[in-house]
């Protein structure tokens, strides 16, 4: 049996996900939703090795193992910590967040050999460099996006730089209350 590959991203409705900043607090739940915070508790269950390129490693890095975050998600936060993790970088030399592995070589190359070894499965958080060039590659066995209601006006489109238009198949919707929505393609 190989191995999987999902992605998880959070996208404004007019398809970034991140501002022109950088910025992805636009993510942040806006106001209650008991059903869309117990759908995110449950998929921070853990069970895959996470994938992660540079600047969103070294973001989830600077937040996850911090008091603060286990406080305000004491279950995510435990999750994220004791995950296996695998960031891709050229620049990193080390990487100190627990259980992780840092990878230099080409995201898709990498992937690919994984997902042909023995292993849990893989999932790809944020990390839009690493993500366009997996599906430019065609690894992607899943992809989930939460579709927030804000419009941001600009900023960096999750599928940058793909060409040849891959299509998509969509396997599931699901509405929350609070006017999001969960995408998954396969």
């Amino acid at each position: 049996m190989t191995r999987k590959l999902g992605m998880f991203n959070n996208v404004s409705l007019d398809g970034y996900f991140t501002d022109a900043d950088g910025d992805m607090s636009f993510a942040k739940p806006q106001g209650h939703d008991e059903e869309h915070a117990d759908f995110i508790r449950q998929n921070a269950r853990g069970g895959s090795v996470l994938v992660f390129g540079r600047i969103t490693y070294e973001m989830m890095a600077g937040f996850w193992p911090t008091d603060m975050a286990c406080k305000m998600m004491p279950e995510v936060a435990k999750t994220m910590n004791e995950s296996p993790k695998i960031v891709f970088s050229r620049i990193l030399k080390k990487a100190d967040w627990a259980n992780t592995t840092l990878l230099s070589g080409d995201p898709a190359t990498e992937i690919a050999r994984l997902k042909k070894e023995d292993g849990p499965d893989m999932t790809v958080l944020g990390s839009g460099q690493i993500a366009a060039q997996l599906v430019q590659a065609g690894l992607f066995d899943e992809i989930g996006l939460m579709v927030l209601p804000v419009a941001l006006g600009g900023g960096r489109t999750l599928f940058e730089g793909v060409t040849g238009r891959p299509r998509l198949r969509l396997k599931e919707a699901r509405p929350f209350r609070n006017g999001s929505v969960y995408l998954t393609y396969n």
